[in-house]
């Protein structure tokens, strides 16, 4: 495998990091020496989830305010459209734009009971992630991502029928759609050919999940419908109670991923930083990125 292509890609290098909002000060503490730590990667954007029925609604759009106040970095704030009306929505959407927001991460969203509980949409609310896409794009011109599920989304009755959703969050004003984490790129090349052979032009960037903790990891795929490889399983066994090895594991499966992914022409990625910077600062670091202000040196 050429390790070179990381070190001196043809395409540069960019990438998105995902945080959610803190529910307590530690948690408030984490993420902003987090924020600090990612900020001078110089990021294409960082956004920030949006809690099932729109249950963070408050602490998305105070986190979002401040990145906006306190950092050069441009935000993407998620939006969700289950368990809230139109109106509702709507007014959300106008005070992110009031807030200086330009990029709204545009999602159908978990109902209130969480992954896997059923969904129905609000009487009075957009029907689902397309409709929700184009109600924004009729309010505000703002940059609109959305999801893409390599193993289908756990609600989607095909892959199919999936990437027929796709088509009409794009045809409705989408620019961007970014991944659900796999850790088989194989999984992401084959979903990659057929939403091509689909017509969707659009960047698929992939996200990437550095496994901070492989028993959370595990249950949290199987609520989004994502598969754990039993190779994984295996690099991770024995390591429960061992924090410093189970980083190192960590470190190595998220760079053997994202190297390959570059050897094989991906030039974007989206991390799932989970809040934490340390195993996403390192393998940006693998990937050729330096602070803005060492890059000289």
């Amino acid at each position: 495998m050429n390790r070179a292509a990381a070190k001196h890609p043809a395409t540069p290098i960019r990438v998105s990091f995902e945080f959610f909002p803190p529910k307590t000060e530690e948690m408030d503490q984490v993420l902003w020496e987090s924020i600090e730590r990612l900020a001078p990667l110089e990021p294409n954007f960082v956004s920030v989830t949006y809690g099932a029925g729109g249950s963070t609604r408050e602490r998305t759009h105070a986190t979002v305010r401040r990145i906006l106040a306190e950092t050069a970095l441009t935000p993407a704030a998620h939006l969700t459209c289950v368990a809230a009306t139109r109106a509702e929505v709507d007014d959300v959407i106008r005070a992110y734009q009031a807030a200086g927001v330009r990029h709204i991460v545009a999602l159908r969203g978990d109902p209130d009971g969480g992954a896997g509980a059923g969904y129905a949409p609000h009487p009075a609310g957009y029907i689902n992630a397309a409709d929700l896409v184009a109600g924004i794009k009729r309010i505000a011109d703002i940059e609109v991502s959305v999801s893409a599920y390599p193993e289908k989304h756990p609600d989607s009755a095909s892959v199919e029928a999936d990437i027929d959703m796709l088509k009409a969050k794009v045809n409705a004003g989408a620019t961007r759609a970014i991944t659900q984490f796999f850790f088989e790129n194989d999984l992401y090349f084959r979903y990659l050919d057929r939403v091509r052979a689909c017509g969707i032009d659009i960047p698929v960037v992939p996200g990437i999940l550095p496994v901070q903790n492989f028993k959370q990891t595990r249950s949290f795929a199987a609520r989004c419908g994502a598969s754990v490889p039993d190779w994984l399983a295996q690099r991770f066994e024995g390591l429960d109670e061992d924090v410093a090895t189970r980083k190192l594991i960590a470190a190595a499966v998220a760079a053997e991923q994202v190297l390959d992914l570059v050897d094989r022409g991906v030039s974007d990625f989206h991390f799932y930083t989970m809040n934490r910077a340390d195993l996403v600062y390192a393998i940006c670091h693998l990937l050729g990125l330096r602070p803005a202000n060492k890059q000289a040196a």
